[in-house]
């Protein structure tokens, strides 16, 4: 039998256009199949979307028509929502569609430990909602709606007192939220931590007018401008839920993800040795990091879901858990919570440079050389093309954890469906761009003539 599959959910929750795929009474169905599967008290919060409103109102009057108890969070970033929902209630919802464009907007469910819901139980909420079996409260049973947006000031305490011991005085931060809810929580993170810091499109927004949520190098170049002509150490921008977060060092020059990923690695790492667990897009530089500090790398499926979860497993069977991630911005340290958290990237990158003494640039170029590659390929039958790749390099190194990665010396590549858009994924990675544009050339011409 095959096992079951999300139909309507992706990696990282629900998503469609607003009026289309994207509605108010799906998102209520929704709310309806969360309060059926789950009992107690349920927060909900939402990023700066225009249509935001309309979709959190409809989470919140789902839950409340079966029974639950809501807090309404306001506008907030989704780890700080992840964050009180661990501290202080029963599950959660955020009405947010990350780095799609603003005509997008989505749900994500968390549970109450503050991790995403996984895909057994999304599953199991997609059958509710297919079959619209829920359990309705009677008239004398609906639940009670309050507004708390003032809670997300304990997230950003939270964070800001992480690195305790830290004192960033006299440092320069440009901080791009994007127009989303990171508007006001990264920028008073850092200015908590001695900071000084500059924003740009620092006003929550809906129709994001100064960029896309998603942060691309050629979005950034206004950031990039500002820390030239401020001086400062970096300059840092989140996608549109702040769950993520990249950085532009203080020349201005963009910061690979992959490449922020191993020096946060190295930083944690070189203090704590131990398992450092993230997807198998990673770039090899996780390998190589952790082989220098003495850590070593367990892979996982692509998703934060899947990240956190086999980070929480790992640590109730007694490992020593010390970092984890996806080569995208979205950083978790465990210490902090189980999610990917864009404030809290930030902050440790603020206590990476003041402790190592040097200038992002500097650190960037003492990584091993390496060349990433991204391509897309469009197919109407992706599961036909996994299994080409899977016969025409069956005398590699294949893992199937998560689509066909094929690992030679020095160099890997990964084909993978997509799991926010209709098309296949593939990650190419050499020592050198040549050999990376090679092996590229090799797979294409096989599984795509």
């Amino acid at each position: 039998m095959e096992t079951p599959e999300k139909q309507l959910f992706g990696t990282n929750g629900v998503r469609g256009i607003i009026g289309e795929e994207m509605n108010p009474e799906l998102v209520m169905k929704i709310g309806m199949a969360l309060g059926t599967m789950r009992k107690g008290r349920i927060g909900v919060g939402r990023d700066t979307r225009t249509s935001g409103p309309a979709l959190s109102r409809a989470m919140i009057a789902g839950l409340l028509a079966t029974g639950h108890d809501v807090v309404d969070l306001g506008v907030l970033p989704t780890p700080a929502v992840q964050y009180l929902v661990r501290e202080h209630f029963d599950a959660g919802a955020v009405i947010t569609a990350s780095h799609n464009p603003p005509e997008y907007n989505g749900v994500k469910i968390i549970e109450g430990d503050g991790t995403e819901m996984d895909d057994t139980q999304t599953i199991c909420l997609e059958g509710h909602l297919f079959a619209e079996k829920f359990t309705l409260a009677g008239w004398d049973n609906m639940g009670i709606l309050t507004s708390s947006p003032e809670m997300v000031n304990e997230y950003i305490d939270a964070i800001a007192g992480y690195w305790k011991d830290i004192n960033a005085d006299g440092m320069t931060v440009v901080a791009d939220p994007g127009s989303g809810p990171a508007c006001e929580s990264t920028p008073r993170v850092l200015t908590k931590m001695g900071c000084r810091v500059v924003t740009i499109n620092g006003m929550m927004d809906g129709t994001f007018p100064g960029r896309m949520p998603e942060p691309s190098p050629e979005g950034l170049q206004p950031l990039s401008e500002l820390v030239r002509e401020t001086g400062a150490a970096f300059g840092v921008a989140h996608d549109g839920d702040a769950d993520r977060a990249v950085f532009v060092d203080e020349t201005g020059e963009f910061l690979e993800e992959n490449e922020q990923f191993a020096l946060v690695e190295r930083f944690i790492c070189s203090d704590r040795p131990g398992i450092v667990v993230t997807p198998v897009s990673t770039s090899f530089l996780a390998e190589r990091i952790a082989e220098e500090t003495g850590s070593v790398v367990e892979y996982t499926r692509v998703g934060s879901i899947s990240v956190a979860r086999r980070m929480l497993a790992l640590s109730a069977e007694g490992k020593t858990v010390v970092f984890g991630g996806e080569g995208n911005g979205g950083l978790i340290l465990p210490g902090n919570q189980h999610c990917r958290d864009g404030a809290m990237t930030a902050a440790t990158m603020v206590a990476l440079l003041k402790s190592s003494g040097k200038k992002l640039s500097e650190l960037k170029a003492s990584l091993p050389p390496h060349a990433m590659l991204k391509d897309k390929i469009h197919t109407e039958s992706p599961k036909e093309l996994l299994k080409k790749a899977e016969s025409a390099f069956s005398d590699d190194n294949l893992d199937l954890t998560d689509g066909v990665r094929i690992n030679r010396k020095g160099m890997w590549a990964l084909l993978r469906p997509s799991g926010t858009e209709p098309f296949m994924r593939l990650y190419v990675e050499a020592e050198t761009e040549k050999e990376a544009e090679a092996f590229r050339d090799e797979i294409t011409k096989i599984i795509s003539p």
